[in-house]
Protein backbone atom coordinates (compact mmCIF):
# COMPACT_ATOMS: atom_id res chain seq x y z
CA UNK A 1 0.00 0.00 0.00
CA UNK A 2 1.62 3.47 -1.13
CA UNK A 3 1.58 5.90 1.37
CA UNK A 4 -1.12 7.91 -0.11
CA UNK A 5 -3.55 5.09 -0.08
CA UNK A 6 -2.65 4.38 3.94
CA UNK A 7 -3.62 7.75 4.16
CA UNK A 8 -6.56 7.57 2.05
CA UNK A 9 -7.66 4.78 4.06
CA UNK A 10 -6.73 6.35 7.58
CA UNK A 11 -8.96 9.72 6.32
CA UNK A 12 -11.74 7.74 6.92
CA UNK A 13 -11.47 7.47 10.36
CA UNK A 14 -9.51 10.31 10.85
CA UNK A 15 -9.56 13.86 9.51
CA UNK A 16 -6.48 15.59 10.41
CA UNK A 17 -3.86 13.10 7.92
CA UNK A 18 -1.55 14.38 5.10
CA UNK A 19 1.81 12.94 3.40
CA UNK A 20 4.80 14.45 3.04
CA UNK A 21 7.89 13.03 1.83
CA UNK A 22 6.32 10.29 1.17
CA UNK A 23 5.34 10.02 5.15
CA UNK A 24 2.25 9.76 6.66
CA UNK A 25 1.19 11.59 9.68
CA UNK A 26 -2.34 11.63 11.65
CA UNK A 27 -3.01 14.25 14.38
CA UNK A 28 -5.00 13.46 17.25
CA UNK A 29 -6.47 14.53 19.78
CA UNK A 30 -5.20 13.04 23.58
CA UNK A 31 -8.80 12.29 24.54
CA UNK A 32 -8.90 10.24 21.23
CA UNK A 33 -5.49 8.89 21.22
CA UNK A 34 -6.03 5.03 23.21
CA UNK A 35 -9.13 4.34 20.24
CA UNK A 36 -7.41 6.23 17.75
CA UNK A 37 -4.01 3.71 18.27
CA UNK A 38 -6.49 0.78 18.92
CA UNK A 39 -8.10 1.65 15.48
CA UNK A 40 -4.85 1.89 13.78
CA UNK A 41 -3.52 -1.55 15.03
CA UNK A 42 -6.91 -3.62 15.12
CA UNK A 43 -7.98 -2.49 11.33
CA UNK A 44 -8.27 -4.76 8.90
CA UNK A 45 -5.30 -3.80 5.97
CA UNK A 46 -4.29 -1.07 8.67
CA UNK A 47 -2.88 -3.18 10.90
CA UNK A 48 0.03 -0.83 12.69
CA UNK A 49 0.66 -3.50 15.17
CA UNK A 50 4.24 -2.30 16.19
CA UNK A 51 5.23 0.66 18.26
CA UNK A 52 8.73 1.16 17.00
CA UNK A 53 9.42 4.82 18.74
CA UNK A 54 8.21 7.29 20.54
CA UNK A 55 9.83 10.73 21.61
CA UNK A 56 8.33 14.56 22.07
CA UNK A 57 9.32 17.68 21.07
CA UNK A 58 9.03 21.30 23.22
CA UNK A 59 7.40 24.35 21.66
CA UNK A 60 7.85 26.78 24.72
CA UNK A 61 6.36 29.51 23.04
CA UNK A 62 3.44 27.51 20.69
CA UNK A 63 0.06 26.21 21.54
CA UNK A 64 0.25 23.51 22.32
CA UNK A 65 3.86 23.74 23.71
CA UNK A 66 4.69 19.90 23.10
CA UNK A 67 4.00 17.22 20.88
CA UNK A 68 4.20 13.80 21.62
CA UNK A 69 5.07 11.69 18.70
CA UNK A 70 4.31 7.87 18.44
CA UNK A 71 5.44 5.68 15.29
CA UNK A 72 3.73 2.89 14.20
CA UNK A 73 4.76 0.05 11.53
CA UNK A 74 3.02 -2.90 9.96
CA UNK A 75 5.22 -6.04 9.70
CA UNK A 76 2.65 -7.92 7.76
CA UNK A 77 1.30 -4.67 5.52
CA UNK A 78 5.37 -3.41 5.37
CA UNK A 79 4.12 0.64 5.40
CA UNK A 80 4.31 3.02 8.47
CA UNK A 81 2.34 5.41 10.27
CA UNK A 82 3.07 8.74 12.69
CA UNK A 83 0.69 9.66 15.22
CA UNK A 84 0.95 13.00 16.84
CA UNK A 85 -0.91 14.40 19.81
CA UNK A 86 -0.15 18.03 20.94
CA UNK A 87 -0.37 18.91 24.79
CA UNK A 88 -0.22 22.38 26.25
CA UNK A 89 2.80 23.45 28.56
CA UNK A 90 0.41 23.70 31.76
CA UNK A 91 -1.04 20.31 31.63
CA UNK A 92 1.50 17.83 29.69
CA UNK A 93 -0.30 14.74 30.22
CA UNK A 94 -1.36 11.93 28.37
CA UNK A 95 -2.30 8.26 28.29
CA UNK A 96 0.22 5.61 28.88
CA UNK A 97 0.06 2.86 25.51
CA UNK A 98 1.92 0.31 27.34
CA UNK A 99 -0.98 -2.08 27.82
CA UNK A 100 -1.41 -1.78 24.20
CA UNK A 101 2.14 -1.30 23.14
CA UNK A 102 4.65 -2.69 25.62
CA UNK A 103 7.43 -1.48 23.45
CA UNK A 104 6.10 1.62 24.65
CA UNK A 105 7.21 0.97 28.23
CA UNK A 106 10.81 2.24 28.15
CA UNK A 107 10.23 5.19 25.23
CA UNK A 108 7.47 6.30 27.79
CA UNK A 109 10.09 6.94 30.52
CA UNK A 110 12.59 8.45 27.90
CA UNK A 111 10.25 10.77 27.36
CA UNK A 112 9.11 11.40 30.91
CA UNK A 113 12.71 11.81 31.87
CA UNK A 114 13.94 14.28 29.46
CA UNK A 115 10.54 16.37 28.75
CA UNK A 116 8.86 15.56 32.04
CA UNK A 117 5.67 14.49 29.83
CA UNK A 118 3.62 12.43 32.43
CA UNK A 119 2.17 9.26 30.82
CA UNK A 120 -0.95 8.55 32.87
CA UNK A 121 -1.22 4.93 33.70
CA UNK A 122 1.80 4.15 33.20
CA UNK A 123 3.61 0.55 34.88
CA UNK A 124 6.88 2.82 36.74
CA UNK A 125 7.19 6.39 35.35
CA UNK A 126 10.68 6.84 36.93
CA UNK A 127 13.65 8.39 35.58
CA UNK A 128 15.28 5.89 33.06
CA UNK A 129 18.91 8.07 32.28
CA UNK A 130 19.12 10.57 34.60
CA UNK A 131 19.90 10.19 38.59
CA UNK A 132 16.68 9.97 40.51
CA UNK A 133 17.56 13.74 42.15
CA UNK A 134 18.04 15.50 38.81
CA UNK A 135 16.47 18.63 38.75
CA UNK A 136 14.45 19.32 35.39
CA UNK A 137 13.89 18.05 31.77
CA UNK A 138 17.26 18.90 29.80
CA UNK A 139 15.44 18.36 26.38
CA UNK A 140 13.15 21.17 27.14
CA UNK A 141 13.92 24.11 24.89
CA UNK A 142 14.08 26.57 27.97
CA UNK A 143 16.36 24.28 29.77
CA UNK A 144 19.85 26.13 30.35
CA UNK A 145 22.13 24.77 27.87
CA UNK A 146 25.25 22.83 29.34
CA UNK A 147 23.85 21.65 31.76
CA UNK A 148 26.46 20.61 34.61
CA UNK A 149 30.13 22.19 34.79
CA UNK A 150 32.73 19.43 33.21
CA UNK A 151 36.35 18.51 34.56
CA UNK A 152 38.91 18.14 31.84
CA UNK A 153 42.54 17.25 32.67
CA UNK A 154 42.26 19.50 35.34
CA UNK A 155 40.66 22.31 33.94
CA UNK A 156 37.17 23.19 34.42
CA UNK A 157 34.61 23.28 31.46
CA UNK A 158 31.16 25.64 33.62
CA UNK A 159 28.24 24.95 31.56
CA UNK A 160 27.61 26.72 27.58
CA UNK A 161 25.13 29.47 29.58
CA UNK A 162 27.46 30.48 31.95
CA UNK A 163 30.65 31.14 29.61
CA UNK A 164 31.23 34.95 29.28
CA UNK A 165 31.50 36.05 25.65
CA UNK A 166 35.30 37.07 24.60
Amino acid sequence: MSPEDLAQRVRSRFPDVVVTRGEVTVVLERDDLLDGLGWLRDEDGVELGFLSSLSATHWPDAEPAFWVDYELRSMTRLHRIRVKVGLPAEDPHVPSVTPMFPTANWHERETFDFFGVVFDGHPELTRILLPDDWEGHPLRKDEPLGGVPTWFHGATVPPIDDRGMA
